[in-house]
């Protein structure tokens, strides 16, 4: 109880106590609220010790944010021709968010940038060439932006600073069989470039930082007796977890909020210990969780359908009720749940194991949401192109 008050008197500290006029409405109320909050943001932030086991509680940075239906969008197309088609589509439907790639899935960052710790330890490739400018069409167009941040799949600064990633006996960087390098969670240093990132993200006006890749390689448990890394004693999931967890410490006094992607499965299974995702830590840790749950990666039986891509509606439904099953008992600690839905074509399952999607597809997969009391959501299609005609609500 000392502590609650001392934080109203910070926050009371702030406020100027001039009495509201007709047109100031409840300005001051709301000011000494904003100042509350913030106070106890930053009072978490001084005093918090990062540790997995014990998240601190939450207080949300974006408490007017939107009930997010959103869009994913790649930096060229930000960049580029597409994205006037893509804003029209936020002005003609009830979607009303884009997650833009602020550094890719190569490490990229993809604006021009000044920071000078930024451009020693990473590279940037500015397919959007004025970051500013898209800020203001993107407040222009009332659109909620959320900064996309690709982790520790970062193939550039393994190869700038092949410490910070792992390797092989020779000393050569390890890449996965698509070429792609990572870098090492245990390393503060990575956390601290990618944070420095976001933080970059938030002074430019994003309200939402998206990390994803957040985790080790796929069969990591296979390999990593093999690789030269540093690391300590504590677990991959515990390790992950606590970079979410000072992640959030570091952004919110910015005033936003942190979201994680996540395998949809997670929800379903145990924690990947191999990979360091337990998507009960990590959920804890974030204002908002975005398990992947794309019919098209749900292979055969799951949630008792035979082919999950013929079968939207049925497939995430399940998902959600595993998602409510995993973070429901988390109570206070639990998260916005947004996940990620299909709106492309899973050709590459084969005849006979997939449809092509369209309309009514994103719409059973809407449905079922709501159905399971998920409202927020985020549409996937690698190429920017959505369908057309979908009812979002």
């Amino acid at each position: 109880m000392n502590m609650f008050w001392a934080l109203l008197a910070m926050a009371w500290g702030t406020f100027s106590g001039t009495p509201a006029t007709a047109d100031q409405g409840n300005q001051p109320f709301q000011s000494l609220t904003n100042s509350f909050n913030t106070a106890i943001i930053q009072s978490q932030k001084d005093q918090v010790v990062i540790d997995a086991d014990n998240p601190p509680a939450k207080v949300d940075p974006q408490p007017d944010a939107p009930v997010v239906k959103g869009i994913y969008v790649t930096a060229y197309s930000a960049g580029g021709a597409r994205m006037t088609s893509l804003l029209d589509l936020m002005d003609n439907t009830e979607l009303n968010s884009m997650v833009i790639d602020i550094k890719d899935d190569l490490g990229y960052i993809t604006y021009p940038t000044e920071n000078k710790t930024l451009q020693e330890m990473g590279k940037s490739q500015p397919f959007i060439r004025d970051i500013d400018a898209l800020m203001k069409r993107l407040q222009k167009h009332e659109v909620y932006p959320i900064a996309r941040v690709v982790v520790f799949k970062d193939t550039i600064l393994a190869k700038k600073n092949p410490e910070l990633s792992f390797r092989n006996k020779d000393g050569s960087i390890w890449a996965n069989g698509k070429g792609d390098s990572f870098v090492n969670p245990y390393s503060k240093e990575v956390w601290d470039y990618n944070i420095e990132i976001a933080k970059e993200a938030a002074k430019l006006g994003f309200k939402e930082i998206q990390f994803d890749y957040v985790r080790f390689p796929e069969g990591f448990e296979t390999r990593a007796d093999a690789l030269k890394y540093t690391k300590s004693d504590k677990s991959r999931v515990d390790i992950v977890a606590e970079f979410v967890q000072y992640a959030r410490k570091e952004l919110a006094p910015l005033g936003v909020r942190v979201s994680v992607d996540i395998f949809g499965y997670a929800a379903s299974v145990p924690a990947a210990e191999g990979i360091g995702q337990d998507f009960v830590k990590i959920s804890e840790n974030v204002d908002v969780i975005s398990p992947m749950v794309y019919p098209s990666h749900y292979s055969t039986g799951w949630y008792g359908v035979k082919d999950p891509d013929k079968n939207p509606y049925a497939t995430i439904k399940g998902s959600m009720e595993d998602t409510h099953k995993k973070l429901d008992p988390t109570k206070e600690l639990k998260p916005v749940i947004r996940p990620w839905i299909q709106d492309f074509t899973a050709s590459w399952l084969g005849s006979g194991h997939y449809i092509k999607y369209g309309k009514k597809q994103v719409e059973d997969q809407i449905r079922a949401m709501k159905d399971m009391d998920v409202d927020e959501y985020l549409l996937w299609n690698a190429s920017n192109r959505y369908t057309p005609d979908v009812n979002y609500k």
